[in-house]
């Protein structure tokens, strides 16, 4: 789709990957494109997650890729078919960034790098005519429709659009510039607004001195945690000095947060053996161990040593430990009490924002015509893997020809 009237003008709120996906559907429709951010350089949220390998995407059939997004699945599922895992590399390549997919499935640039990628996405960008304008923070709508706020270093400035994407972010890393403030002034236009909840977070459990003094930032490999209802997951994650975090804790972290919110602190189990079956571990505790020590003969005969042995001691009563039957059924599940999830500011994303309800089918806030949404503002969560950028990007796009199809009927 490709417009013939330039003069028409597109303001794009919000310069990370979902607000680039907009502008750049704009700008290859012949619009001409104004970009805004609140802070001094572009994708500050994009290059931080680039400092741990730039997870791009993941590599799974796209059936299962959906399912990550729960709730919203069916609202994201032509964004994401439309622009998904494969669609996601071919655009990277165009950049002149190859990619590799991981033992996970995971699908990373192949230096492993965010920094390239996102000054060849910028400088094809300014190629074809998008400005982008730095420090210049949103702060509401002006007298006019898409007559918008901003506050500079050199004070308000209103800037008017024909048309208006909002990449705004959610309430995760509001030092990166992801802090939902901007939720009051569309609540103020009568925008449907989810609460902000932490997600892909870490969660409170609430040790012993004793315990966090000596396991405080020690990885727990090769274990499997359940959740209520939940099936069992493999995988790792850190013991903290408040409690847990880390990808197994993260590929829970919305039903658990879910159940603490409706329920108060909540039970979680913890197998630190996944790999061994009940009985063998009985055997195995069970084993006469003579004159050694507990702890020598749990480490050599099941090789739990270390955190996985001072959770034991830290969860367990003197008597469970001293009986071999019920110390080998608590290896393999050990109740946790899980308190609280930690703030949204320390999370990796966040639930809530603009709810879908509030946007027609082509991403258009039902309240404010002409103005669109996309990316982490949209009541939407997801795993970590790929997961979040994918669906950023493609809301991103899907918001972009929805801006472009706009005004095409309006000409």
């Amino acid at each position: 789709m490709r417009m013939t009237a330039t003069s028409r003008r597109s303001v794009v709120v919000g310069a990370g990957p979902a607000g680039l996906m907009a502008a750049e559907v704009l700008a290859e429709g012949g619009m001409a494109v104004d970009v805004y951010d609140a802070m001094p350089s572009s994708g500050r949220k994009f290059l931080l997650a680039g400092k741990g390998g730039l997870n791009l995407t993941h590599s799974e059939p796209l059936a299962r890729f959906i399912e990550r997004y729960g709730d919203r699945r069916e609202r994201l599922a032509a964004m994401v078919t439309a622009f998904g895992p494969e669609q996601i590399g071919a655009w990277a390549h165009g950049l002149g960034i190859a990619t590799f997919v991981g033992s996970s499935g995971r699908v990373f640039p192949a230096d492993l790098k965010a920094a390239p990628l996102l000054r060849a996405w910028l400088h094809r960008l300014r190629g074809r005519g998008v400005r982008l304008h730095m420090r210049q923070r949103w702060v509401g709508f002006g007298a006019a429709d898409r007559t918008l706020t901003f506050a500079t270093p050199e004070g308000a400035t209103e800037v008017h659009a024909d048309t208006v994407v909002l990449a705004l972010g959610g309430a995760s890393w509001p030092r990166l510039g992801s802090d939902g403030r901007w939720t009051a002034a569309l609540a103020e236009r009568g925008v449907d607004i989810a609460p902000w909840l932490p997600s892909n977070c870490g969660f409170d459990v609430g040790w012993t001195e004793h315990f966090r003094s000596r396991h405080a930032g020690a990885p727990l490999k090769n274990v499997a945690l359940t959740l209520p209802g939940q099936p069992a997951q493999r995988g790792e994650f850190v013991i903290t000095e408040t409690g847990i975090e880390g990808s197994l804790v993260y590929a829970l972290s919305a039903p658990l947060r879910d159940a603490i919110l409706a329920h108060g602190p909540t039970e979680i189990r913890l197998d630190l053996l996944p790999a061994r079956s009940l009985d063998w571990v009985r055997a195995e505790v069970a084993h006469p161990r003579g004159s050694r020590s507990l702890a020598t003969h749990l480490k050599s005969r099941l090789g739990i040593d270390g955190a996985k042995a001072g959770l034991l001691y830290e969860l367990l009563p003197r008597e469970t430990m001293a009986d071999p039957l019920r110390l080998a059924d608590a290896i393999k599940a050990l109740p946790l009490s899980v308190v609280a999830p930690r703030p949204i500011a320390e999370a990796i994303s966040s639930a809530g924002g603009v709810r879908f309800e509030a946007l027609d089918d082509a991403s258009m806030l039902r309240a404010l015509p002409g103005v669109f949404c996309a990316g982490e503002m949209l009541d939407w969560e997801a795993p970590t893997g790929g997961y979040l950028l994918t669906a950023s990007m493609a809301t991103g796009r899907a918001a972009g020809y929805g801006a472009l199809a706009w005004l095409v009927r309006g000409l």
